[in-house]
């Protein structure tokens, strides 16, 4: 039979009678005297264990009755464990099920989650059904997900019926850990105990869909639940905002706006916030700007975060004169520029070539007390890398290692790329074997700069190899590596292991660059192969491309020198360009 959440609290009061009870039987003034000084000890002297029994040479700690008193007076839950630990080495000490109900719930009342895991394992005893679910939420309450379970499914054996709270509790927890697949097992067990939930419970499934990228259900949910005369605070809302405006979904966006205002739960800050943030995202930076202005003018206040935002945005999107003026603009305001704020502008002047300008504000950042993390550096060395510094790059890189900041996957592929660059290609090589050593996940970018360097030198096995490893570590070639190996054994004189490259890039579906077609057709023609020429540029007109006048006349010029047949051919390219 199920026992009832009153009949829960009944047992817990029952407890308590019993514990007053033995309290009182305990009068004795040997117990109580003793009690209140053990009390005072074990508060004030630091090492109380090793002197405690020569200060009391006659008495029976080991008295369950005298522990009783102790918890009585002692009101302090790590101090009345530490004498139960010190208590329980000795012999003959042999604790009740009361004394241990009794420390264990004011271990829970104190948040000790972990302290009262330790004292069922040293114990051994089975709490209270209230003290299990009180042991339930602060298992969750401190992460500790499998050992909540496994209290649940005990929980679960003696019928036990958990408060909405408790379950609202656990379903946030699980939210928090990222555990969704916790948090749907708890949500089934949680109907099934007959216990339908609240405005929370509804405001934690929304955030669960949402995790799950299920949109939909879960704005079909806040459908249902306006319907039903239920509103979830803002914070839902905004999760569902965000949701759609990664999906470039705007249309919904307006409605759970017009939603909110219906419901008197009117967007705040945070909501347009969500709204600009998924503008800039997806490249919309301009509207996400006329959004921004607007909310100003009616009258909300932006804080550091929604400008930092809308300036990032601007920055990428290269509009440096309006990021700049908002920067000041924030300033005025009273609102700080932090690291991210920074690195935006810094982002944004090396975008639009002000590399000057991007030093004067790294330098300003570090001034402040910023730009000591991977992120700045990774900045500060794309920045010098465009200024074509790479020296100055490679310092940059070793002083992160003085400063135990570690390399991310993006510093090791400017850097490869930056020395690539210069003609460095031992030293790229070298970064690229560290990038492997330290097991940093590699992306085609860190070999791509590296491979198109080797074929641009000639060094057509070298790059072929690391093509191979490449493949070989489950990394996909870019379009731009294999354009790389077509021009790069035309360069060296293999132009048929130029157009089986070629061949193979239209096999695969892939599209060539424009220039890898007009390096073989001017390859293959001046070595008067006519015929390969054409079929090159037959390859290149059907992928979509059109050859250009130098190009035509190029082709004229060698396709009708001696040969008057050409002509025909000649004009089917004019009409196909």
């Amino acid at each position: 039979m199920r026992i009832r959440c009153g009949v829960l609290c009944s047992l817990r009061q029952n407890s308590n009678t019993q514990f007053r009870n033995l309290a009182i039987e305990a009068k004795d003034p040997d117990f109580t005297q003793v009690a209140m000084e053990v009390s005072k000890i074990t508060r004030m002297r630091p090492r109380w264990e090793q002197t405690i029994l020569s200060d009391y040479p006659s008495f029976d700690f080991s008295d369950p009755r005298f522990f009783h008193e102790l918890l009585k007076h002692q009101n302090n839950a790590f101090l009345s464990l530490r004498f139960f630990t010190w208590v329980s080495s000795n012999s003959g000490f042999s604790p009740d099920s009361i004394s241990c109900n009794v420390l264990f719930d004011s271990l829970l009342e104190a948040k000790a989650c972990k302290s009262a895991k330790m004292f069922l394992k040293l114990t051994g005893f089975t709490p209270e059904p209230a003290s299990l679910g009180c042991y339930f939420r602060c298992l969750f309450e401190n992460g500790l997900v499998e050992e909540a379970m496994d209290v649940f499914a005990k929980l679960k054996s003696d019928r036990v019926c958990l408060s909405t709270e408790t379950w609202n509790l656990a379903l946030v927890c699980c939210l928090r850990i990222k555990r969704t697949d916790l948090f749907w097992q708890l949500y089934q067990e949680m109907i099934e105990c007959g216990v339908s939930g609240d405005v929370k419970t509804v405001e934690y499934l929304i955030h669960a869909f949402c995790d799950e990228n299920q949109i939909s259900k879960a704005y079909e949910l806040v459908r249902q639940v306006l319907e039903d005369g239920l509103a979830p605070k803002n914070a839902s809302f905004n999760k569902l905002v965000s949701g759609f405006s990664k999906e470039k979904n705007y249309e919904r966006v307006s409605e759970l706006l017009h939603m909110m205002i219906a419901t008197n739960s009117n967007p705040d800050v945070y909501t347009y916030q969500e709204v600009i943030n998924g503008l800039c995202k997806n490249r919309k930076v301009l509207e996400g700007f006329r959004v921004f202005n607007d909310l100003k003018n009616r009258g909300y206040a932006p804080d550091r975060v929604m400008y930092t935002t809308i300036i990032h945005g601007l920055c990428t999107g290269g509009w440096i004169g309006e990021a700049r003026k908002l920067w000041f603009e924030m300033i005025r305001k009273g609102y700080l520029p932090n690291e991210y704020t920074y690195n935006s502008m810094i982002h944004g002047f090396c975008r639009v070539g002000e590399f000057g300008k991007g030093r004067e504000l790294y330098k300003e950042m570090c001034d402040k007390g910023f730009g000591d993390n991977v992120v700045s550096y990774n900045i500060m060395i794309v920045l010098l890398c465009s200024e074509g510094s790479v020296s100055e790059a490679d310092q940059m890189f070793k002083e992160m290692a003085k400063k135990g900041i570690i390399p991310d996957l993006s510093t090791y592929n400017c850097l490869i790329k930056g020395f690539c660059k210069e003609g460095k290609i031992e030293e790229s090589i070298e970064l690229l074997n560290q990038l492997m050593s330290r097991g940093v996940e590699k992306s085609s970018s860190s070999y791509t700069p590296l491979i198109k360097k080797l074929c641009q030198v000639g060094d057509m096995n070298a790059a072929k190899m690391l093509l191979d490893e490449m493949i070989k570590a489950g990394l996909e070639p870019r379009i731009d590596t294999l354009d790389a190996f077509a021009i790069g054994y035309c360069d060296v004189g293999d132009v048929d292991e130029g157009m089986e490259w070629l061949v193979e890039m239209l096999r695969n579906k892939l599209k060539p660059r424009k220039q890898t077609f007009l390096r073989l057709i001017g390859s293959f023609t001046r070595r008067d192969r006519l015929n390969d020429s054409l079929l090159v540029v037959d390859y290149m007109l059907r992928t979509g491309y059109i050859l250009q006048k130098d190009m035509l006349r190029f082709l004229v010029h060698n396709l009708c020198q001696g040969n008057s047949n050409f002509v025909e051919t000649y004009l089917e390219i004019l009409e196909r360009s």
